[in-house]
């Protein structure tokens, strides 16, 4: 019985194999540049797993089914695939996602060759647009703290030093520690990122008699608002 499968579906087995193999190749190549290119920023393991899986699994699926209703699974199930970053998270790790899915959805139609055409054209795209920092900003949002003796005048005190590092500021918070004989100002500002942060610091500490200063990026940040 089993022969007889086999011997009926040979032509459809090598399709079958050749376009899951071929989708496992290019997951492990979109998942290689993935890294190359978050080494900076960071990555999970199991989100490297997730993207030289996804190729496969949608190329079995397209495969399997076949083209009369590869068109209609085409867009539903890239939806349907991300669905698992509804999580609030970087979109670029999203932009991801929908390459590797496109990916197994053109190997898994039989198209091998353009499936890796276009995986080196948008592999160039993101290496071109990760070399030359296509769209960074020039400013960072970032939390100052700083602890001043509970006798300075902290009014008009750090103004010089924050024109000249950064773009914008506001005071958002004033208050007493270690039992009222420190204040702590927390400011929000918009730090240049050409600036050389520890200039920006000592001068900080010149001012505030060489207490604690504290500068922390937004996403990494405690609330302190709250």
């Amino acid at each position: 019985m089993f022969n007889s499968i086999f011997l009926e579906s040979e032509l459809a087995l090598n399709t079958f194999l050749m376009a899951t193999l071929s989708a496992v190749a290019a997951g492990f190549i979109i998942s290689l540049i993935y890294l190359i290119t978050n080494k900076k920023e960071g990555y999970s393991q199991s989100y490297v797993w997730t993207i030289i899986m996804l190729p496969p699994i949608v190329a079995i699926v397209i495969a399997t089914i076949g083209n009369n209703v590869a068109s209609s699974l085409s867009l539903a199930g890239a939806f349907t695939l991300v669905r698992f970053r509804s999580a609030p998270g970087d979109p670029k790790q999203i932009a991801y996602v929908f390459y590797a899915t496109a990916t197994g959805l053109i190997c898994g139609l039989g198209y091998i060759g353009y499936a890796f055409i276009f995986l080196a054209i948008i592999a160039a795209i993101i290496t071109i647009l990760h070399k030359t920092k296509f769209g960074a900003p020039a400013t960072s949002s970032m939390t100052l703290k700083i602890s001043i003796p509970e006798n300075l005048n902290y009014v008009g005190l750090f103004d010089n030093v924050l024109s000249k590092y950064s773009t914008d500021w506001r005071l958002k918070r004033v208050k007493t520690t270690e039992f009222g004989t420190l204040f702590e100002l927390i400011y929000s500002i918009e730090m240049n990122n050409s600036a050389n942060q520890k200039a920006f610091i000592d001068e900080i500490r010149t001012l505030n008699g060489n207490l604690n200063v504290t500068l922390v990026l937004y996403k990494y940040d405690d609330k302190v608002y709250a």
